[in-house]
Formats: structure tokens, sequence, C-alpha cells
């Protein structure tokens, strides 16, 4: 009796045992371990991303400067692979079997049982055909995707470009992006990458044992709609940005033109530029590769990256800030005899200008006048206190948004640079500098660095009589208008409205019969200033600043052409074909002479560049072996034939000679 209880513990106590098992298995199995819940789900359910459309950006008018186009990424899960005909899979989407291979391997080391990118962006015309016969390649299935593509090609560095979100994009994210997902890179894309990139969605399809789809998981009750980015509406002008594209071809560069009355920027232009669907598709990479190898840097975002001396342009700021401190009057003259002595040194000047006033100055581009104020201005009170001067002067300059960042809505734009005392102390010793010592500040010369959107908002400042907005290049997201406080307030200079006039008027004088006469415009007063800007690596730059009309300004634009020369050359008829195309949606010149700025090419040659040295073949030393023996043989006939010449002429001088000896000889006086 006994033995029969203990024996039935035992057994109960075996059932027991083996099924707290069960159910801890159990448990792991579909509690803790999701391994077979990913087995069962990807055998009949298949969850993919709808990735939404980026936001299309516009024009000013409306007009499209990027939009988006379908394309396909092909993915897998390496699990449900099974054998198939790899050669016409790799037929259909045009890679090799090296390829797919490589590929394959790099998905089963993401993932054995998830999906990833098999092959991206494939395009419609591979997509239709493959489509077909996906059921075939079980394991595989498409993604659509879009891409950007640019109808007018223009405006590449102020877009931007998309590319794969980086593992630090990723981890910034929040989880948010995910390994195959693309974003802003660069410009626009870059700065409203929020906006543009919209909300995915989330899409559940019941599969088959062929990974066919066969319609939707719970009639869609557990899907998510994609949300469209938002539209950007630009404040550029694609009449202009594709005219300057086309003035700046084969030339260093840039454009930056700017509404005064708003801050809107019109054109944003850096030459050389590339085409922006270069950076889409599956060429991509290496279209990008060689961009950076590029010695002209066509990735640089010129209107903002680059930084150049303002040279002349320079001049009515300085000229401004003279006469808010009482430092001149539009009357005050000077003497200019061809250049102003600084210490122990010339700065030359290009004319020889007299006696010269403020406007007749400006107008003339006269370099000793502007020599005199700034010496006077770092003089003021006393060439001891230069330090605290030169302090103040900064500060002024600062105020035009010289040396300072505007802070446009594009990454990495530079501030230019306005030089401190310290800078002075580190280069001559500590107060052993005086005016002397930094007179190419003068001139716009020397330590001071502007970026091209940097002289085009000085201009936008004279345009306005003393203050500017902020520079800004979106107008609108989606159907709501920017409203930002900083792109309303108007930012004074600290210069009173009444000294703007004679600056101006020596302003007009340079574009009507000044430095700049041949880039007037009929029926149009622009007032402009010419730059010649010292380049030690080569020839100098040719710089204009100018903006028109003169009463109630519409447009303010600054030019720069890298190794141009004077700025008269071609930075200013450049200049004045852009604010006549805004202006008057015309050019009144003739055509050839924009075609002739359009063709002219002034690309310096890139560091370290050689003629190339053609390397002869065999054939080509026999030849010129050939013709090196036939011309010894011409130089020894003709050397021959050269001697026998001088001895016969020898022999006829010394026969001469005698002739004339005996000619002259005395008669005797038997003869006579």
């Amino acid at each position: 009796m006994n033995n029969y209880f203990e024996r039935r513990y035992v057994i109960t106590g075996i059932f027991i045992t083996l099924t707290i098992i069960l159910l801890g298995r159990l448990f792991y199995i579909q509690i803790v371990d999701d391994r077979y819940t990913l087995f069962a789900n990807r055998n009949v359910l298949r969850t993919t991303i709808v990735y939404p459309a980026r936001g299309a950006i516009l024009d000013r008018n409306g007009k499209i400067l990027v939009q988006n186009e379908p394309v396909y990424d092909i993915m897998v899960i390496p699990k449900q692979v099974v054998p198939f005909d790899t050669l016409e899979f790799c037929r259909m989407i045009g890679i090799d079997k090296a390829g797919f291979d490589k590929r394959f391997s790099k998905a089963k080391k993401y993932s054995p049982y998830r999906a990833s990118i098999f092959e991206k962006q494939i395009s419609v015309r591979v997509y239709a055909p493959f489509q077909e016969r996906l059921s075939d390649f079980a394991g595989f299935y498409v993604q659509p995707r879009t891409v950007r593509t640019y109808p007018d090609s223009v405006a590449a560095q102020f877009l931007g470009y998309i590319g794969e979100a980086s593992d630090k994009a990723i981890e910034r994210s929040g989880g948010y992006y995910r390994p195959g997902d693309y974003i802003g890179i660069a410009g626009v894309e870059k700065s409203f990458e929020d906006v543009l990139r919209g909300q995915r969605g989330v899409k559940n399809q019941m599969v088959d044992s062929r990974n066919v789809a066969k319609g939707q998981f719970a009639n869609g009750a557990y899907d998510t709609a994609a949300v469209a980015g938002e539209p950007l509406t630009s404040s550029l002008d694609l009449r202009i940005q594709k005219l300057g594209e086309q003035l700046m071809h084969n030339k260093v560069g840039s454009i930056v033109a700017i509404e005064p009355a708003t801050g809107e920027i019109l054109a944003f232009i850096s030459s050389p530029t590339y085409n922006p669907n270069l950076l889409v598709g599956r060429e991509r990479g290496n279209n990008i590769s060689k961009m950076y190898k590029d010695p002209y840097s066509p990735l640089l975002v010129r209107p903002i990256g680059a930084r150049y001396p303002p040279g002349s342009s320079f001049k009515p700021l300085d000229g401004l800030i003279a006469l808010q401190e009482g430092i001149i009057t539009p009357q005050t003259t000077f003497f200019c005899p061809h250049y102003y002595q600084a210490g122990n040194h010339p700065v030359k000047c290009e004319h020889y200008d007299g006696v010269t006033d403020l406007r007749k100055a400006i107008a003339q581009s006269c370099n000793t006048y502007f020599c005199y104020v700034f010496d006077r201005l770092m003089n003021a009170n006393g060439a001891r206190n230069i330090r605290s001067n030169l302090t103040a002067w900064k500060e002024k300059v600062n105020k035009f948004g010289f040396g300072v960042k505007l802070d446009v809505e594009l990454p990495f734009e530079s501030r230019g640079n306005v030089p401190t005392p310290l800078h002075f102390d580190n280069v001559f010793g500590k107060n052993k500098w005086r005016s002397s010592s930094i007179i190419s500040l003068a001139i716009g010369q020397g330590e001071l660095l502007s970026t091209p959107l940097q002289m085009a908002n000085i201009e936008a400042t004279i345009a306005n009589r003393g203050f500017y907005y902020k520079p800004h290049l979106i107008k609108a997201v989606g159907d709501k208008k920017i409203t930002k406080t900083e792109y309303t307030t108007k930012n004074e200079v600290g210069i009173d409205p009444i000294y703007f006039e004679p600056i101006i008027d020596g302003m007009q004088d340079v574009v009507d019969r000044g430095t700049a006469v041949q880039a007037r415009i009929p029926g149009i007063v622009m007032c402009g200033k010419t730059g010649t800007v010292q380049n030690p690596r080569g020839k100098n730059h040719s710089v204009f600043v100018a903006f028109a009309p003169r009463d109630n300004p519409k447009i303010a634009i600054a030019v720069i052409v890298e190794n141009g020369g004077y700025g008269s050359s071609w930075a200013a008829p450049i200049a004045s074909y852009m604010i006549e195309k805004y202006l008057r949606d015309t050019i009144t010149k003739p055509r050839a002479e924009v075609e002739y700025i359009i063709n002219a090419n002034l690309l310096p040659p890139p560091p370290g560049w050689k003629p190339p040295v053609k390397k002869l073949t065999r054939k080509d030393s026999l030849r010129h072996d050939s013709i090196r023996k036939d011309s010894l043989k011409k130089l020894k006939a003709d050397t021959t034939q050269k001697k026998i010449e001088l001895k016969s002429a020898s022999r006829k001088s010394r026969n001469d000679s005698i002739n004339k000896i005996l000619a002259y000889q005395p008669k005797r006086k038997e003869d006579e």
C-alpha cells in the first residue's frame, strides 16, 4: 500500500516537472525569444516601410527647381531565398555574378532573417519586366522609393543633395533613420531635412510561400499612411539664376543678388557648378568622387564659403565711416600724385587724379584718397591710441555684416575676417605698428576677407541708406510664409542716412562716366563700384558690386570672377546683364557681347599643372631620326654652298680692290 502511494507521488512529480518544463519552453519561445515569431510572421506577413515623397523646392515664381521621380530598391531576406536562375536574375537588373555574390553576402552578414537592400534605385524601365518574374525569386521583393530630379539642372550648391544616412546620423536621429535611408547631406536639403522628408508609413501584406503578395493584412487596420514632405518656396529667381550660371561658365567665382527691401536672395551662383542630376542614381558614388578630385572644387559653396579681399569695393564703406565720424566731409580733398606714401613704401594709384574729393575718389577708385581717409581714422585720437581706433573701426565694419556670419539657412557659412590689434601684434610685435603698417586695409586688401554674400549685403545696406534685413533663401514652407523675426528686423549700421547720398553720387558716377562706364544700362540708373583684387597666386580677381535703380532699389549684387583682372573687364558687364534681366526680363546689349562673356574661358591652370608631353613611340622615333638626318644633310649642303659663295665673293672682292688701286695710280709725265 505504501509502495503504491510512493509510486503515485513519483509519477505525479514527473508529470508536474514535464508540464513546468513545457510551459517554461512555451513562455521562452513566445515571450522571451522572438526568433520563432519572426519565422512565423515572415511566412505569412510582410511589413513594408512606405517612404513619403520629399517636398519639392520651387523658385519665387513657383517654377520647379527640384522634384521627385519613382525608383525601386530590390530587398532580400536571405533565409527565404531558395535556389533559382542567378544568371537570369543578374541579367534582368544589370549586374554580374560576382556583384550578386558580394551583395548577397553583405545581406546575410546584416541579418539572415531581416530584409535589407540588395540593389538600389532601379529605374521604372528595369522594374517593369523584373516585377513580372518576381515570383521566381523567393526571398526578394521590391520597395518603392523616390529620388530627386532637377528639370533645369541649376542652383546645385543652393539645393545641395541627399545620400544614405551615416551611422552617426542614424544614432543622432534616435532610431528614426535606418541603414539605407536617405537624408539631406548639403544645401537646403540638409538645412530643411525635417520639413522635406515627411513622415514614413507602414504597409502590412499577406504573402504566400512563394513570397507573392496576397492582399492586405487585417484589411489595412494596422497600416499607416505616409505623409509627403512640405514643399519649399525659395527666394531665387530662376531666370537670373540660369543666366548667371551661363555667364560664369568656365570661370571660377560667384554671384549673389539680394532684394534690398526684404533681404531675399535672388541669385546664388557658385562657379564652377555641376549638374545636380549627377548626384542621383546608381552612378552617384563615382560622380561625387570625381568632383572631390576636381581641382576647381565644384562642391564648394562659394557664395558663403569662399573668402576674398573686397578690394576697391570696400572704399564706399570706409567713406561712410569717415563721414559719420566727422573725419571728412563730401568736400574734403586730397592731392593724388599717382601714389600714396605710407612710411617708407608707396601705395600705387591707377591714375594721376590730382586734387580729388570724395565723389571723384569713388568714381575714379582713387587709392590715394582712401589711404588718407584711413590714416585719419586710425590716428583720430593720436598714433599711440591706434589699438583702440582699430578696434572701434572693426566694430563699425562688423555692423555692416562684414566679418561676421549672416546666418543664412545653409551649413558651413564663413564669417570672413576683419583683423584685430592682437593679429598685428603677432605680425609686427606689440605696439610696433602704425597706420602705415596696415594701410592695405584702406583699399580692401591685406587681412580683410569677405564672402560674396557679405559684399552683396553691403550693397543692399547702401541701397537702403543705412540698414539691411538678414539675407535668406526660403520664402515659405508649404502654404505658410516664413515670418521669422530675424528676417523682418532692420539691422541698423549706425550711419546717418544723409551721409549715403554723396557716396551714392560717386557710385552712380562709377557707372555713368567712371571705371565701369561700359556697364551702363540705358534707362536704368545703376550705382556700383569696381574692384581689382590682388591675388598672390595668379592674375588679379575681377570684382563689381552694385544696386539698381538708384531710387527705390530692387536688386543689389556682387560679382567675383577669379583671375579676371580689372573689375570693369568681366565682373561689371556680368552684373549689368543680371540686373537688366531681373528688372526688364531682357538684355538690350548686342547678343554678341553677351555670348563673348558666356564663351570666354578664364579657368586658371590647376595647381601643379604642366603642359602634357607626348610619349614617343618607336615609329615616332624612327620618323624623328629620319627628319634629323635629312636636316643634317641639308645643313651640310648649305654650309658647303656658303663656303663656295664666300670664297667666290672673297676672290671677286680681291680682284675689284686690285683694279681700283690700278685705276687710281698717278699717270707718268710721258703719258701726259
